[in-house]
């Protein structure tokens, strides 16, 4: 797998944002067949930083309902990656200098 498609999106939350800002760690939805090592070489390559860490874990999918319909939301893999001391990552594409 290409960098591009081992990362799918950063995961944007409360908790996230307060890991991010005390911990040095970001939350990334990755693909769901990716392993720790490769989520590792994305990271790094994609954004230029080196990881320290890296935790894995799958999300299951809810449960919802339309009327009287049930279904299933699909279940997605969640990386939490922490960088070495200094490095860090501009999610939100702020001014650069």
């Amino acid at each position: 797998m290409i960098p591009y498609q081992v990362i799918v999106r950063p995961v944007v939350t409360e908790k996230s944002n307060e890991l991010m800002s005390y911990d040095n760690q970001y939350v990334f939805e990755v693909h769901k067949r990716a392993n720790k090592i490769e989520i590792r070489k994305a990271v790094e390559l994609l954004f230029g930083v080196k990881v320290d860490k890296v935790r894995t874990m799958v999300v299951r999918g809810d449960i919802r309902r339309v009327g009287k319909f049930y279904g299933r939301k699909p279940s997605w893999k969640k990386a939490v990656v922490t960088l070495n001391a200094g490095d860090s990552i501009d999610l939100y594409g702020g001014e650069q200098e």
